[in-house]
């Protein structure tokens, strides 16, 4: 029963949602990120805009060093459509940096901090950067690639310092040719001329996802996808004042810490507390401590919260309102209930994706509804395809039923695609529905749910993903490059890797059955476990690296030769459904791998082995 209060809500957040669909901006519209802080600086010049580790940064001081190091690119060579790799942790220089590069109409290639060796490399050589900006605390990841990269040594390598606010002083960046001294001649803090040229339909990010094979694919994200996401979420969804503050934990390189965390706090010119980790026993005493009236999350953040120890004032906090994506049915109302959060915006999408779906109604344990036409179709898990009729075209679900999600591209909802343009055309569908029609494949199943009164709105429940992919830690990894990794060791013969679920913690952690060459290894002893969890450990991110290994005579294989995973998956890492197979585990924070025994294997279904 919809009461009058929250009929009054979703009337006033559909009437932002209609008042935002009639001033669409167009591609060819001269507007772009830099654009939008040199607006926030002249408005408000002295209200904070960032707040990090006891330093504060103003939206007019923002702007000036933004230009300060746009001015700097440019002096290094860099102009309109060029690509700037940025590598750092959270912190106010990387959006100063991120910033700098936008007003060239330059495109930033926001880089995991988490890649190494292989993976970084690949990620930097595919987007063709001029030059790399870096933060001086991954010196060790860039000096480990870059004799093998195609950029200058001196001029192609820009590092940004960091140290404790007390001896750096006043926030600035980059420490390249001492190139932010306000002093210095020739140092300018005017916007650039090529600000007022840049248009939506501009590439301004390249945002990196694993997407459903291969190594890291860049996503190219538009100016345009990037401004509606912030008045859509900003401003339909949190309806976030200049006056509001957000928390935000969340790594800048992902879409849900910049473009919905960061992108809110610029659209409306509020202010942002950036945190370099996340850390659930301090969360909320630096909410209290900041005052902040709002916080993006990812689900598993959420989790975290939920597993820490109940204290007396867990309700006793400012927030009034919170966005993000992942938060699981499981957990969404004993958090909501026990940190008493007023309205969630659940948001569901992809970096690379033409479309998304928003809770915008604060309708409980929903995705919300999809903004741009969609539909869900049947699909064989066993065969991972999309079954057709026998007109050729895609099924559709009933209702409740789960079904893969195809968001429609068109003139409204543009897929901009990938780097590669191959890889591009795998996430289309084509003749759909009918002759012609182009759908983007989502790779999740989700499902219609009933919540009562919503406008008519259809609402939606995540369900799972689908095909070679598994999530953790907020990640999603390719199971193929997993896979591909381990092959390459040399006592293992194949290695299928694949998702498995640990209670109490969100998405899916890594397992890998492995067959080992009978020459090598004809007992478990013969196993180098040391040398296979180093070479895993040197080839791997840590969230890409596998739980669980699950020792294998031979590979179960589907009737065209493709490793089975179905079964596999089913039976994951449980004594009782793997017959002879030998499971074996990496604890938290071990450095190899050991037997699964029944003590651990208990606490870990007691939610209690520290995943």
């Amino acid at each position: 029963m919809t009461t009058a209060r929250e009929f009054l809500d979703m009337t006033r957040t559909l009437g932002r949602a209609i008042r935002l669909r009639r001033k669409v901006p167009q591609r060819s519209e001269r507007h772009s990120l830099g654009r939008m802080l040199s607006q926030q600086a002249a408005q408000r010049p002295n209200d904070i805009a960032l707040i990090c580790e006891g330093q504060e940064l103003s939206w007019g001081d923002f702007n000036t060093r933004a230009n300060r190091v746009a001015h700097q690119l440019r002096d290094a060579g860099i102009g309109h459509g060029d690509c700037v790799a940025l590598m750092m942790e959270n912190r106010i220089e990387f959006l100063v940096c991120l910033m700098g590069i936008c007003k060239l109409g330059a495109v930033a290639s926001l880089i995991n901090t988490h890649q190494r060796r292989d993976v970084l490399i690949h990620s930097l050589n595919l987007t063709n950067a001029k030059c790399m900006v870096y933060g001086e605390e991954l010196i060790d990841a860039v000096d480990e690639v870059r004799g093998t990269l195609d950029l200058p040594d001196r001029e192609g390598y820009l590092q940004v310092p960091d140290r404790p606010a007390s001896e750096q002083g006043a926030v600035d960046v980059p420490d390249w040719a001492a190139s932010c001294d306000p002093s210095r001649p020739g140092n300018r803090e005017d916007d650039p001329e090529e600000t007022a040229e840049i248009t939506l339909g501009d590439a301004c990010l390249y945002i990196f996802t694993s997407g459903t094979t291969g190594l890291p694919k860049a996503a190219v994200v538009s100016g345009e996808r990037c401004i509606r996401a912030m008045q859509g979420m900003g401003e339909v969804c949190l309806n976030i004042k200049p006056s509001d503050r957000l928390y935000n934990p969340l790594p800048l390189y992902h879409t849900t810490g910049l473009v919905i965390g960061f992108g809110s706090v610029l659209h409306a010119g509020a202010s942002m507390v950036i945190k370099r980790k996340f850390s659930a026993s301090r969360f909320f005493d630096e909410i209290r401590e900041h005052q902040c009236n709002s916080f993006v999350y990812i689900g598993e953040m959420c989790r975290y919260l939920v597993h820490q120890p109940q204290r007396g004032d867990d309700a006793d906090n400012p927030v009034e309102k919170i966005i993000g994506n992942g938060l699981r049915p499981d957990i969404w109302m004993d958090f909501k209930r026990r940190f008493d959060i007023p309205k969630i915006c659940e948001i569901y999408g992809a970096s690379e994706g033409n479309s998304g779906f928003v809770n915008a109604f604060n309708k409980d344990c929903t995705i919300g509804f999809g903004i741009t036409p969609h539909v869900l179709v049947q699909y064989d898990a066993d065969r991972d395809e999309i079954i057709r009729g026998s007109d050729g075209f895609c099924i559709e679900v009933t209702k409740g039923e789960p079904g893969l999600l195809l968001n429609e591209v068109s003139d409204v909802a543009r897929f901009d695609g990938y780097t590669d343009p191959e890889a591009s055309e795998k996430k289309l569908v084509r003749n759909v529905l009918k002759t012609g029609d182009v759908y983007f494949n989502t790779g999740d199943l989700i499902r219609q749910i009933d919540v009562g009164f919503a406008f008519g709105r259809p609402h939606y429940q995540f369900v799972d993903r689908t095909g070679d992919t598994f999530r953790w830690k907020g990640e999603n990894c390719s199971t193929n490059e997993v896979g591909e990794i381990i092959n390459a060791h040399p006592q293992v013969q194949t290695s299928n890797v694949y998702g498995v679920e640990i209670p109490g913690t969100d998405g899916r952690a890594g397992m890998a059955a492995i067959t080992f060459d009978p020459d090598q290894v004809s007992r478990d002893s013969d196993i180098d476990w040391d040398g296979l969890t180093r070479h895993i450990d040197d080839k791997l991110a840590s969230y890409a690296r596998p739980i669980f290994i699950r020792v294998q005579r031979e590979q179960p294989t589907t009737s065209t030769f493709k490793l089975q995973k179905t079964e596999l998956k089913k039976q994951a890492f449980h004594p009782d459904a793997v017959g002879e197979d030998r499971i074996y585990v990496r604890k938290p924070g071990a450095d190899r791998y050991e037997p699964l025994d029944a003590d651990f294997y208990a606490r870990i279904m007691a939610e209690d082995a520290g995943y």
